[in-house]
């Protein structure tokens, strides 16, 4: 059952969310389009998609449509549970599974990621180092040779995620379709082990309503991490098993404390082997330990720290050891980059593109810095279900490590943010949830599509989505956002995650 007030707008809500889903799948069922590039077509061979050849401006309006709907969507439930309004949560988990294993069945759209995924896996299977090798060295391989962007770059991904694309290409052989269809299984199955350890680690229904919300039936998570075949979520499984392994750390004997925290801090490190930003997720634990050393504990403290820090120095020296010399050489490069639609970019293009690169770099740690601290502030102290308080310090300062990254960072592509939904989702409702969902929503109307436009023939009428919307008008709305980010956390009084939560009415779950 429902409360009888808040229930109207969360039914509307869920609608918007359903209507979104079918706005991004029919994008991916019409087949190659300005939002999907072309591969190579075998009988049989998954994904399966249509070949229409829609417009670009029937697909342009799909996601739109997609993205307003689905922002409305979540926004409207985000309001009624805060009002009271209850549903199960179980059917939202298990429609956002069918969704994502829909989306599996599909050709990846919005950008060309999967492309260079599958080429780096093909040059690791073929005994060539995609640390060092690029696409345009090998024109003539049908994988290797496929990426359309980013052709004379080698990979900037960790060298687990190198060894998942390895691993998809020893499967599709040469065959890009299916190399790319083996690429979104693990895709699947990383976003699947999330969903299973937001919703188990949940102790009453509305917190499991909250993670379902959050992650697994979030249309926008969906279309970019999923439909988009973005291999951001491997790296988000392992940092959600990190903070929930390290939960239990205040439990049991000493030398049981000090293996949960190895444990937590080589998931840690997986994560990072993935994708760098990743180990920010260590700052949780680090943080919790450090706030037990000084309540008079110092010891066991010290000896937790050590243990995390040498289960993540292990994971990572190991991983980056098999890799090779090379394998951080792209991501040196990486940290210079600027992308169109964050504020920095507005700084970039005043100083003359490409001469003040150390300017933004310092600005953008000092930005994080701050917004770092308003985030302590602002995101739960307080958790009604929480064991014990080194459990709450880890989850809200992990959350608030990685959500300072991902609005300070001069180059941050929509599909990042799932690091910070993943996240928010293991703490009670706040304010911030509405922060993320803007900066989602702008970055999400920022890539339509994230192609390059005179490679997809995007018509001459729509040039201002690239000229002016994603370089001008979404920079100015992040700097928005961020300007309500730095009023919610700083307001006096009550905390602004500390909103009165209504009771269930009675006869609705939890």
């Amino acid at each position: 059952m429902t409360r009888p007030g808040p229930a109207r707008p969360g039914t509307i809500g869920l609608w918007a969310i359903g209507a979104s889903l079918c706005c991004f799948v029919a994008t991916a069922l019409l087949g190659p389009s300005a939002f999907q590039p072309a591969m190579d077509a075998r009988f049989g061979e998954p994904p399966y998609s249509l070949d229409v050849h829609p417009s670009p401006y029937l697909v342009l309006a799909l996601v739109v449509a997609g993205v307003v709907a689905g922002t409305a969507g979540l926004a409207l439930c985000f309001l009624a549970v805060r009002r009271g309004w209850r549903v199960r949560a179980f059917p939202l988990v298990a429609a956002g599974l069918l969704a994502a294993v829909a989306f599996m069945f599909m050709p990846p759209v919005g950008s060309t990621d999967h492309l260079n995924y599958a080429s780096y896996g093909r040059m690791a299977a073929t005994g060539h180092d995609p640390y060092e090798t690029r696409a345009v060295d090998l024109p003539k391989d049908p994988v290797a040779g496929a990426p359309e962007e980013w052709r004379s770059t080698p990979s900037v991904y960790g060298p687990i995620a190198t060894g998942e694309q390895a691993v998809a290409s020893w499967i599709g052989g040469g065959s890009v379709r299916l190399t790319v269809f083996v690429l979104s299984v693990f895709n699947v199955l990383a976003f699947a082990v999330t969903a299973l350890l937001l919703y188990r680690t949940s102790r009453d229904e509305d917190r499991r309503l909250r993670t379902a919300l959050l992650w697994t039936c979030n249309p926008l998570l969906l279309f970019h991490l999923i439909s988009g075949a973005h291999n951001d979520v491997l790296a988000i499984a392992p940092m959600v098993a990190a903070l929930t392994v390290f939960d239990a750390y205040a439990t049991g004997g000493r030398w049981r404390m000090w293996g949960r925290a190895l444990a937590a801090g080589a998931l840690t490190g997986a994560g990072a082997a993935i994708k760098l930003p990743a180990a920010l997720v260590g700052g949780g634990p680090a943080w919790a330990l450090l706030r037990e050393g000084w309540k008079g504990r110092p010891w066991r403290a010290l000896g937790g720290l050590a243990a995390l820090a040498a289960g993540a120095a292990a994971t990572v020296a190991t991983a980056y050891a098999l890799a090779g010399p090379h394998a951080l050489d792209q991501v040196r490069e990486a940290s210079n980059m600027v992308s169109f639609a964050t504020p920095w970019h507005l700084l970039d293009r005043m100083l003359g593109r490409g001469s003040q690169r150390d300017v933004i770099k310092t600005g953008s740690l000092i930005l994080g810095i701050v917004l770092f601290l308003l985030l302590a502030r602002g995101l739960p102290k307080d958790d009604p279900l929480a064991e014990h308080p080194g459990q709450v310090a880890n989850r809200r300062m992990a959350t608030a490590f990685v959500m300072a990254w991902l609005l300070a960072a001069p180059y941050v592509l929509p599909w990042y943010d799932g690091f910070g939904w993943a996240l928010l989702a293991l703490l009670p409702l706040s304010r911030i949830d509405w922060i993320l969902l803007a900066h989602t929503a702008a970055l999400s109307l920022a890539y339509l599509p994230a192609r390059a436009p005179q490679r997809i023939g995007m018509p001459h009428d729509l040039s201002w989505l690239f000229t002016v919307v994603r370089p001008t008008v979404i920079p100015w709305t992040l700097l928005a956002v961020l300007a309500a980010l730095a009023v919610q956390c700083l307001r006096p009084g009550r905390s602004p995650a500390s909103a009165p939560r209504p009771r269930a009415s009675a006869g609705s779950p939890g």
